[in-house]
């Protein structure tokens, strides 16, 4: 048997070339993908005569300037500002809370301060002149703050807002506080 030998490496490339084209189709298996990930449930099981936090009341984007302001971020959702603030974006709700007693009790709601600070990045800011709101299940009298629940299966959910006062030319960053609200089933 004899073999050819030849120095022509262009010669000896496309020998290869058309080796794995040949081979190609027989090594390439079809290509089934399959990609997983995870999810999240979550589930909240009241017990008679309690409540619990829905949503953080969330003052929305802001954007001060030289001179100090408000943003007011009503229960209804509605946000107004004065002064130096320019209020960004749609953004912004009240805070929300949701419970469950029974048809006809009667609620009293108190607010822990209606003065809280919130801490960031830079000089602290108050968040002033809470007001809770009233909703179709909870409808408010205002001498004390009380309401008395009208939804036959005692479902009932309330909004709150406030007043923030931002500073003249404020850090940019996020701000946060806490602020307690406390119930009393009567």
């Amino acid at each position: 048997m004899r073999t050819r030998h030849t120095n022509n490496p262009q010669f000896a490339l496309r020998g290869i070339a058309v080796c794995a084209l040949m081979m190609a189709p027989a090594v390439a298996a079809p290509a089934h993908a399959q990609s997983t990930a995870p999810g999240e449930a979550e589930a909240i099981v009241l017990r008679p005569l309690s409540f619990f936090k829905v949503n953080d009341l969330d003052f929305g984007d802001i954007i001060p300037s030289a001179t100090a302001g408000t943003v007011t971020l009503a229960p209804d959702g509605s946000r107004s500002r004065t002064g130096g603030v320019t209020l960004a974006g749609d953004g912004g709700e009240p805070a929300r809370f949701a419970g469950l007693g029974s048809l006809n009790r009667q609620v009293n709601i108190s607010l822990g301060s209606n003065t809280i600070w919130l801490n960031g990045p830079g000089v602290r800011m108050r968040a002033r002149t809470f007001e809770i709101g009233s909703t179709p299940t909870a409808v408010l009298s205002t001498s004390p703050t009380r309401f008395r629940i009208t939804s036959p299966l005692g479902n009932y959910n309330f909004p709150v807002g406030a007043t923030l006062e931002v500073g003249a030319n404020q850090a940019p960053g996020d701000y946060s506080g806490t602020f307690t609200i406390t119930l009393n089933y009567l």
